[in-house]
C-alpha cells in the first residue's frame, strides 16, 4: 500500500509541471492576445495592461539605405499612436509557434501577417518576452522582424 501511495504522489509531482505549464501558456496567450485587441480596437487601456510599465519595443528591418538595423519604439508614442483616432484599420494575425515559459519567464515566437485597410502590407516574426509579476504575464520585450511581398 505504501509502495502505491509514493508511486501516486511521484505521479502527482510528475504531472503539475506540465498542467502549471498549459495553465500559463493559456494566460500567455490571452495577454498576447488582448495586446493585438487593444492594438485593432484603439484600446490603450487595455493595451497598457498587457504591458510592464516600461516594456522595450524594437523592429529588426531595412532602413531606408537597405541596410538591416534595429529600430527602437518609444512605448509612450505608440500607446499614443495606437489611441489617436484614424480611418486606417489595422489588423496583426499571429500564430503561436512556441512558447517557452517556466515560472517567472516566458518566451513566444509568433510569425504574423499584417493587415492595413484589409490588404496586407507585410509579414513577420514577433519575439515576445513576458515576465509573471503580481498581476500576472505581462510583455518585457518585444522584437519583430518586417518583411514585404508576403502570401
Amino acid at each position: 500500500m505504501l509502495h502505491l501511495r509514493v508511486t501516486l504522489l511521484l505521479f502527482s509531482f510528475a504531472l503539475s509541471p506540465s498542467l502549471f505549464s498549459q495553465n500559463d501558456d493559456k494566460a500567455i496567450k490571452t495577454v498576447i492576445n488582448n495586446f493585438f485587441e487593444g492594438m485593432e480596437k484603439g484600446d490603450t487601456v487595455l493595451l497598457k495592461s498587457t504591458c510592464t510599465k516600461d516594456p522595450v519595443f524594437q523592429t529588426f528591418m531595412a532602413s531606408q539605405e537597405g541596410a538591416m538595423q534595429v529600430f527602437t519604439e518609444d512605448f509612450k508614442e505608440f500607446v499614443q499612436f495606437v489611441g489617436t483616432p484614424s480611418k486606417d484599420k489595422f489588423r496583426e494575425e499571429v500564430e503561436f509557434e512556441s512558447i517557452e515559459s517556466e515560472q517567472s519567464l516566458a518566451s513566444v515566437w509568433t510569425p504574423y501577417k499584417f493587415y492595413l485597410n484589409g490588404k496586407l502590407s507585410h509579414c513577420g516574426t514577433n519575439s515576445f518576452q513576458l515576465v509573471k509579476t503580481a498581476d500576472g504575464w505581462k510583455i518585457q520585450y518585444i522584437i519583430d522582424t518586417r518583411r514585404r511581398g508576403c502570401k
